[in-house]
């Protein structure tokens, strides 16, 4: 099956000519798709049907083993099933109602307006996020999420700052990046999240640096928390300058996969106190093939 890919940003996220991906097995178009991860770092694919078994199917035909454990399974039971490899990505309990203002469930996703990238807080980490969209709202409503291309940023970096990256490891917690906003979770269901250590900046299979950060980042080994945390902070805000950043708008039907280890994303702000949004993600592990 032939596939064609289009930029849609100068650095990254390519649009796929259209495909129905829980149709694609054979393993030339798989590889196709990888190799558009390697270019693009984030391919769009429109006007996909996947049921919840079929988007966990594609997931591990495309990328193997899936993430299950996630922050979301210590807060709530998944409202989706048994297997904690689909996440619920929404703004509905599990009676089909909206969540209330002040639901655990809701405080606990306001987190993903932070910056950030998936399963960073284990080892090994995520690879491929694959976020299907199923109920969105309206255009114009808001919504959308955003991704920075932790490429491009390592790019413009000048030499002097590329020295002083070379080698530092950090910690990252997704206990850390919820206690930013507040949100704190149970002794219990923090031994559940220990967090995990990784390279500040990773070499990617096409041979590229990328930075690898974001909320979760807690600390630099080795340094003061303050030291590390200000050069976290300042490179976050450099990652995110408007050069590197594309922002989607969602349309029903939608599946975004994005490289984990060559991106940061955010969602944006809704009314969701009135408007549904639900969409679907499965995150594979980077384990080597």
């Amino acid at each position: 099956m032939s596939l064609e890919f289009r930029r849609l940003h100068p650095h990254f996220f390519a649009e796929a000519s259209p495909i129905a991906l829980r149709e694609v097995h054979d393993a030339e178009t798989l590889a196709a798709i990888r190799s558009a991860m390697d270019a693009h770092a984030i391919c769009l694919f429109r006007d996909q049907a996947f049921s919840d078994s079929e988007q966990l199917d594609f997931a591990r035909r495309l990328d193997g083993v899936l993430h299950a454990k996630t922050g979301a399974r210590v807060v709530a039971k998944n409202r989706l099933g048994d297997d904690d490899a689909l996440t619920d990505i929404s703004n509905v309990g599990e009676n089909g109602a909206l969540l209330a203002a002040n639901d655990r469930q809701r405080l606990y996703r306001l987190g993903n307006r932070l910056w950030h990238t998936d399963a960073s807080f284990e080892d090994p980490a995520g690879r491929y996020s694959m976020l299907h969209a199923r109920v969105v709202p309206p255009a114009q409503a808001g919504g959308d999420t955003e991704f920075a291309d932790m490429r491009a940023a390592y790019d413009a970096l000048d030499e002097r700052m590329k020295a002083r990256l070379e080698g530092l490891r950090v910690r990252h917690s997704i206990a850390y990046s919820r206690q930013t906003l507040g949100f704190e979770f149970t002794a219990e269901e923090a031994s559940l999240l220990p967090g995990a250590e990784h390279p500040l900046v990773r070499v990617l299979p096409s041979g590229r640096r990328s930075l690898y950060l974001a909320s979760h980042a807690a600390q630099i080994i080795g340094w003061s928390l303050p030291e590390g945390r200000l050069l976290l902070r300042e490179l976050i805000e450099h990652a995110t300058q408007p050069q590197f950043v594309y922002r989607h708008a969602w349309r029903a039907g939608d599946l975004v996969i994005w490289d984990n280890r060559a991106t940061m994303h955010r969602a944006t702000p809704f009314d969701d106190a009135s408007l549904r949004r639900e969409l679907r993600r499965v995150t594979t592990l980077d384990i080597a093939a």
